[in-house]
């Protein structure tokens, strides 16, 4: 029988439609010029977050303070340097517990049109903002940062938050995260991750994968309390970074809103986001996490 946890919060700590927007207009706004891989608004968006860790007194978990760097091929480039400077940035909760759940977010675009996979006719010159791809997951990785720093009961786990560099190019930062972690993959009892959240369809819900990748997944999900609409999925790889940590046999979820007219294209905007719907999906994965972090370390089962 599943025990259902209801931690003690203040109303501050719930996520913040308001704080999610604040979040996705700066990160997408023009001056952050899509944030490509190896740029300055790209190493602008890295030291926002760190900001937002510290803040919160998260424990750097880098291997140079909060920051794993790393080098990215740029693939499909059409500017001569295609090795690119990147990094991951990594919080750390240290609840003193022997197991520790990973929440993660990529925070790179297709910057000007010259990396990645744009859908445009001519995309050269164009800012790709990436509002809901995947300002949207970063906006919801720091929202959850703050929901669990500011949790007045110590959880019975521990927390990393990691927001990935260079997912555009190849998932470049969760593979060189699993190959070289900051933490032992042994104890990772599940990952969550974040891409695109931020465009949610009533008709459609909020897609939830990595349902197969653990036996216990049914159980938790079981009548769990949403004000969204949601479906799940049972596969555990897949174009985002979740697909790193199923490799290694680490049971995962996966939020996602879906496909639409703007995926790669330069009218990814802020003002399609919808913030109020990303703070539903957010309490959603919240309630989740809260029944899966009651139970023992989650086993792997990888989908046929």
């Amino acid at each position: 029988m599943l025990i259902m946890f209801l931690p003690v919060l203040s109303v501050e700590a719930q996520p913040d439609p308001r704080l999610i927007k604040k979040h996705v207009y700066y990160l997408s706004s023009d001056r952050m010029k899509g944030r490509g891989t190896g740029s300055k608004e790209s190493e602008k968006t890295a030291k926002y977050i760190r900001k937002h860790f510290k803040k919160l007194k998260l424990s750097p978990k880098g291997t140079q303070d909060y920051y794993q760097e790393f080098t990215a091929k740029v693939r499909r480039v059409t500017v001569p340097d295609s090795i690119r400077k990147s990094k991951n940035v990594i919080g750390f909760l240290d609840n003193g517990a022997e197991n520790t759940i990973i929440i993660g977010a990529h925070y790179d675009h297709l910057g000007m049109g010259k990396q990645g996979s744009s859908k445009a006719d001519s995309p050269e010159g164009q800012i790709h903002n990436g509002a809901d791809d995947n300002a949207s997951g970063v906006a919801g990785l720091l929202e959850m940062a703050r929901y669990f720093a500011g949790n007045e009961v110590k959880e019975p786990v521990n927390f990393l938050f990691i927001a990935f560099g260079a997912e555009e190019l190849g998932l470049v930062g969760s593979r060189h995260f699993v190959s070289s972690p900051t933490i032992p993959l042994e104890t990772v009892h599940f990952m969550s991750n974040m891409d695109m959240i931020g465009r949610y369809n009533s008709a459609r819900g909020v897609g939830i994968g990595g349902y197969g990748t653990s036996d216990a997944w049914p159980g938790i999900f079981e009548n769990i309390p949403s004000t969204v609409k949601f479906f799940t999925d049972r596969a555990g790889s897949g174009g985002s970074d979740h697909a790193s940590f199923y490799a290694r046999q680490i049971p995962v979820l996966f939020f996602h809103t879906g496909g639409h007219d703007d995926y790669h294209m330069p009218t990814d905007d802020a003002d399609k986001v919808d913030a109020v719907a990303e703070a539903g999906i957010l309490t959603l994965q919240i309630a989740l996490i809260e029944r899966a972090m009651k139970l023992p370390k989650l086993q792997f089962t990888e989908v046929k």
